[in-house]
């Protein structure tokens, strides 16, 4: 049967969070720090404004391929405002996700390469594997803050191996699944080094909300950065599945290119979603601020019951909704650790290996409010120590 497949889809991972998914069938009352989610739902001015919006006809018809214009019209006001972002043109999208898939499909052909660091975010991955970008080189990345390695990304893009110049580099800022910030004279000097070499930067920016600590998300424009930003989780609407592009106005043809992907995968993303969005843009970044400084207290709730694994094994947080941890050397088999976790002490994170990083678990604390994030950390603090004492006990095999 395996004949009658692309070995472009076999050849691609199979979703970790499917897999996830499945551990979870069959199971109860198991709490979840994994799924990249936040507990909130869109403001209530914007729903109520969605129900009068979806009488409207033009909800049930195709809209524009890039967008309702009164949408990119907001986003690229939104854009010079708070990203200052002043070249930039914007492509509306099913979500981030689709955004990238967009982009490898207009921006690299199955022979280039593509950058990206490890841990690295695994739908990011493979968006490049099921697109037939096999070149994935894994750039590494600092032992103690997790940033990028700009001195091994200017080796590469400068070698003279002859090998081919990357066409592109990814980056998530801040992190997933590390929650590490990338902060501005770094992110600049990657900017300069993609330039130099002429290969494309793109960052993704779903959590430009999602700082901590007095940190300012910035973002870097120029003809070789392009800009992803989500609308699912600054104001709750990952279902609603909607996304933008910023990309480089002064690109000659590069918009027309998007969009011959755009209209052959969704036409045009949902017109509801994109009522709900423009509603939403007008509860402001201060809406979104008020409910992400709530998920401080998660933050810190999770580093304690992280706790047993040791102060250095924790990395991350700085940003987004995710912390970095490292396993015991005794327990190293993340994904082992991820089911001994489910089935001894109800409670889910994600294998570090699904980010190129065995070892290692990404854990999310923005899908539960407080009191429930109080519950899951006691059981995965409960679960760590014991990890960390007897080690894994009754544990399932995991089926890979």
């Amino acid at each position: 049967m395996h004949k009658m497949l692309s070995r472009r889809v076999l050849s691609t991972d199979h979703p970790v969070m499917v897999q996830m998914q499945q551990l979870l069938r069959g199971t109860t009352d198991v709490m979840s720090f994994a799924q990249g989610v936040v507990y909130w739902k869109p403001p209530t001015e914007a729903l109520e404004a969605v129900k009068v919006a979806v009488e409207d006809p033009i909800c049930s018809r195709y809209g524009a391929d890039d967008g309702l214009p009164e949408l990119r019209s907001a986003l690229v006001e939104k854009l010079g405002r708070e990203n200052k972002l002043h070249k930039s043109s914007v492509m509306v999208t099913a979500g981030a996700n689709q955004a990238l898939a967009n982009l490898v499909l207009t921006l690299c052909d199955p022979e280039d390469s593509v950058v990206m660091f490890v841990p690295y975010y695994f739908n990011a991955y493979t968006a490049c594997q099921m697109t037939g970008v096999t070149d994935i080189q894994l750039g590494p990345s600092d032992a103690e803050t997790l940033h990028p390695d700009a001195d091994w990304l200017e080796k590469t893009l400068h070698s003279k191996n002859g090998k081919p110049i990357p066409k592109l580099v990814y980056i998530v800022n801040p992190g997933n699944p590390s929650g590490t910030y990338v902060p501005p004279p770094l992110l600049k000097r990657i900017s300069e080094l993609c330039r130099q070499a002429g290969c494309w930067l793109v960052v993704d920016n779903t959590y430009e909300y999602f700082m901590y600590d007095g940190r300012q998300h910035v973002c870097e424009e120029g003809d070789h950065i392009v800009n992803v930003f989500s609308f699912s989780k600054a104001y709750g609407m990952m279902g609603w599945r909607i996304g933008y592009i910023a990309y480089p106005t002064n690109v000659e043809g590069l918009g027309a290119q998007l969009l011959k992907v755009q209209d052959n995968i969704p036409i045009c993303p949902s017109i509801i979603g994109q009522k709900l969005a423009l509603a939403s843009l007008k509860a402001g970044p201060e809406w979104v601020r008020q409910n992400v400084a709530h998920l401080g207290r998660n933050r810190e709730v999770l580093i304690d019951a992280l706790s047993p694994l040791g102060s250095k094994a924790v990395k991350g947080g700085e940003g987004a909704i995710y912390l970095w941890a490292k396993l015991p050397e005794k327990a190293s088999d993340d994904v082992a650790v991820t089911h001994w976790l489910v089935h001894r002490h109800k409670v889910i994170v994600i294998p570090g290996s699904a980010s190129g990083a065995t070892g290692y678990i990404r854990v999310s604390y923005g899908g539960l409010n407080e009191s429930d994030c109080k519950l899951a950390a006691a059981r995965l603090k409960t679960g760590l120590e014991e990890l960390a004492g007897k080690g894994m006990v009754d544990i399932p095999t995991p089926s890979r």
